[in-house]
């Protein structure tokens, strides 16, 4: 289950962050977000002391998918000391996902 934190910047998260964070950025309407919830699960179950994982609704925080350039959904981007490492756009298994983020984890 996903732990919801307030800070007062997204920003802020990031540079507080004492392990790189996988941003989920998604929408109640996209289906294929719906389906990566469960993946993003496994993941977090698997990788939760290597990684942590947020979720942001780019309807209530468009300003961020904006200035991340979220096109498309799901996009999910690693962070890791403040800095995106990774883009990763669409659905895929938890072990896909694993594989993808290994290398900057």
């Amino acid at each position: 289950m996903a732990v919801k934190q307030k800070f007062s910047s997204f920003q802020e998260m990031l540079e507080e962050a004492d392990k790189p964070i996988l941003v989920d950025f998604y929408a109640v309407w996209c289906g294929p977000c719906q389906l990566m919830a469960s993946v993003l699960e496994q993941v977090k179950a698997k990788q939760q002391d290597q990684l942590q994982i947020v979720k942001i609704d780019t309807d209530k925080y468009p300003n961020l998918a904006s200035q991340y350039q979220i096109h498309a959904l799901p996009t999910m981007v690693l962070f890791k000391n403040g800095q995106v490492v990774d883009r990763i756009e669409g659905a895929m298994s938890a072990d896909k996902l694993i594989e993808r983020l290994q290398p900057n984890l």
